[in-house]
């Protein structure tokens, strides 16, 4: 009678394993979740940020300026070659600033 006792302990410790198991991966989950949507909101928080904060050389801030951009966010899905005073090297340094900006998030 003794073995079947400790038996049944066991199968209740690996039930008990199993659902402490099946708790703690849903917790992860859900941690992961949430912290992919803060990052997103932090992501987005940034992008509000004013163009000064490219650091982008004057001419290239003041043409942006002009055209209306205020924000970095002004800048997504704008076709940098509508801007006027931006060419071709312009448009690769504000590339590069907008590269450098969004590796730092």
């Amino acid at each position: 009678m003794s073995y079947n006792k400790e038996i049944i302990e066991n199968i209740d410790n690996v039930n008990l394993y199993l659902e402490k198991d099946e708790k703690t991966r849903v917790l992860r989950e859900q941690l992961a979740k949430q912290l992919n949507e803060y990052r997103n909101t932090l992501n987005y928080m940034a992008t509000d940020a004013p163009l000064g904060t490219l650091c982008l050389p004057p001419v290239i801030e003041n043409a942006l300026l002009e055209h209306g951009c205020l924000r970095i966010y002004d800048l997504f899905d704008l076709d940098f070659t509508k801007v006027k005073g931006l060419g071709v090297r312009r448009i690769g340094d504000l590339t590069t600033c907008l590269d450098k900006f969004f590796s730092m998030l």
